[in-house]
């Protein structure tokens, strides 16, 4: 199988997760890029980041590059191309760290079912306090790439995922950001082989959000400045 992963911490968890589950063999890591920006849709996170991430998991990574704005059409037309040549050599299924969204899910399932494949969600109807405990108590590590203005402070974006963290959040935000309150990105946990060193960087605001511009410590100057 694949693993759909978006460099935060239920992707992540997915795959601790999975790696737990003997008839379970996960293939590689699946991610959209927005080519414009060479970013990671939603997170924000800067393509090459994911490189790090793949490499300290020890999988290979599927790029499936997407315009932005990117109509659903779109969307599909680029990952369908993804999975017809995943399925080629034998992948069967894609695992998805959705937790509460029922939508999010349904749409998966009916797009999956269009192509063949099917849709696996391992933490759904996870309770989110409990999960965003155990996470941290495994030893995960992320940062706060991306905060919705409207219900966290700019200050959060860039901070760890601990339990200082979980401890600030302000009520009516979940644990986990479910509901769209925050985005991550991992850099240290029990799925990596060696921890990324990550900090981050310049923060910029669009659209209502606060973004964190990370930065690997490992990576040359220009890859920096990208």
């Amino acid at each position: 199988m694949l693993l759909s992963w978006s460099s935060g911490k239920d992707s992540a968890w997915c795959l601790h997760v999975l790696r737990h589950q003997r008839e379970v063999e996960v293939a590689g890591l699946i991610t959209t890029v927005h080519e414009a920006t060479h970013r990671v849709a939603a997170h924000g996170v800067r393509e090459h980041l994911l490189g790090h991430q793949a490499a300290a998991c020890g999988l290979p990574l599927i790029k499936v590059p997407i315009p932005d704005p990117c109509p659903n059409q779109k969307y599909e037309q680029a990952l369908g191309a993804a999975l017809d040549e995943a399925k080629a050599q034998g992948v069967t299924a894609v695992c998805f760290g959705d937790l509460h969204l029922a939508d999010i899910r349904e749409y998966r399932e009916r797009v999956c079912a269009g192509w063949g494949i099917e849709p696996l969600f391992p933490i759904w109807h996870e309770d989110t306090r409990e999960l965003a405990a155990a996470m941290v108590a495994s030893g995960l590590r992320a940062r706060l790439t991306c905060v919705d203005l409207r219900l966290l402070r700019r200050a959060f974006v860039g901070r760890v995922f601990d339990e200082k963290l979980l401890r600030d959040l302000p009520d009516g935000v979940d644990p986990c950001g479910e509901n769209g309150e925050f985005h991550t990105f991992v850099y240290a946990g029990p799925i990596f082989e060696q921890p990324i060193a990550v900090r981050p960087g310049t923060i910029s605001e669009r659209d209502g959000f606060a973004w964190a511009n990370l930065v690997a410590e490992a990576d040359s100057a220009e890859a920096q400045s990208a």
